[in-house]
Order: structure tokens, then sequence, then C-alpha cells
């Protein structure tokens, strides 16, 4: 799969909805409710970081959600690619970029979502084809008014933001031309997730679904 292919699966996973879930899952048990929840609210993408050992299972329960498309995120080697594709995700998301990654998602055939932080480094992912980006840790290394800044020299480059992102803050991200959509947490908080409580969680995922785009 090209950088440009890449891209453009990941372009139209970002346009099912302006808010993507970041998912730390400790228990695979809960995934397919979770999963079903979100869904049911609108937010069919599915973010599921490798953060815990249930991650992979969690993956493959949720691949099995009718209506999700689950990807795999904090990838940050060959071997993580791999077993993400296998587990079922369909796409990947990683909070930087490395040759090396880029490399096993392209041979995989795994859509990436590659994290950059700086000009240089999204620069550096455009000179390689990928014109759909990670921007990470995104309040930390600008917040919105970077990613509006860097829209004029950089118009071909869309984003999709995570890190300190919540309601509150959301739609300032949502309001510039260059964001997709944002990655957030806040749609699965960890209690009602540990409790099952999938009504509070739609509740939750309908309110973000909601959220305008430029």
């Amino acid at each position: 799969m090209t950088p440009a292919e890449q891209s453009k699966s990941a372009e139209a996973i970002c346009r099912l909805a302006p808010v993507v879930p970041v998912l730390v899952v400790e228990d695979a048990a809960r995934a397919a409710g979770l999963a079903r929840a979100l869904v049911a609210g609108g937010l069919p993408a599915l973010e599921v970081t490798l953060r815990t050992s249930a991650a992979l299972d969690v993956i493959r329960a949720m691949a099995e959600v009718e209506g999700g498309v689950v990807g795999a995120g904090t990838l940050l080697t060959a071997a993580d690619v791999k077993a993400a594709k296998a587990a079922g995700a369909k796409f990947g998301v990683s909070p930087g970029a490395t040759p090396a990654l880029i490399a096993a998602c392209e041979d995989e055939g795994l859509p990436l979502l590659p994290g950059a932080a700086t000009a240089s480094e999204v620069m550096a992912l455009l000179e390689r084809g990928y014109t759909v980006q990670k921007f990470f840790p995104a309040e930390q290394a600008g917040g919105a008014p970077f990613l509006k800044a860097l829209g004029s020299p950089l118009p071909q480059v869309r984003f999709c933001p995570t890190g300190g992102i919540s309601l509150k803050n959301a739609g300032d991200y949502l309001a510039s031309n260059n964001i997709l959509c944002v990655g957030g947490s806040w749609v699965a908080p960890k209690e009602a997730v540990a409790a099952g409580d999938w009504d509070s969680i739609t509740r939750l995922a309908r309110e973000a679904a909601s959220l305008a785009r430029a």
C-alpha cells in the first residue's frame, strides 16, 4: 500500500465522524459492549491503544461488531503493526513516525495516521506522501492555533489531533479547514467502561458525533 493509498484510506476513516474515541481497555470482556455503545452513538471509528495486555484481544472482539471500524493506536514497532493487523485492525495510529514503522504499515497494507508535532515532521511525512497525519500531543504542542497556522504554508495536509482534547475544546480544532476529526478519550470514561454503563457512553458518543466540522 503506497503512502497516497494509505492517506486516502485514513481520510475516509477520519471522515466517518468528528471524533475518534481513543480507548485504553483493561478487560477484553468489555470490548464488544463498548464498541456497540460507541457505534450506536454515531462514532464508528475506534482507536484501541496498545497500552494494555488485553489490547489485541480487545481489537479482535471489536472487529466483530457490526458498523465499527477498529484501529490500533500507540503503534511503535514493526512487530506492533503485524500483531495489530493480525488481530483485525483496519487502521493504525502512531504517536510519531519512524522509517521502520512506516515501512511495516506499507508492507502490511495497514492505513496509518503517522504522528507529527512540528512543521519539520509534517513536511517530512508530506515528502514521503502522507497527506493525512496525526498531530500529537495536540494541546501541549501548540493546540488549535498552531494547527490553524500550519494550514497556510501546508494546506495539502489534513490532521487528526489527539492529546488533551475534550468536549470543551474539540470545537476549536474542528473549526479549522485542515482538521478532519479529533481523537479523545472523554467519550469512554474509565468508570463507565468498568461498570458496563453503555447507555452513558452512547449518550457521550452522540454528543460528540453532533459536533460541527468546518
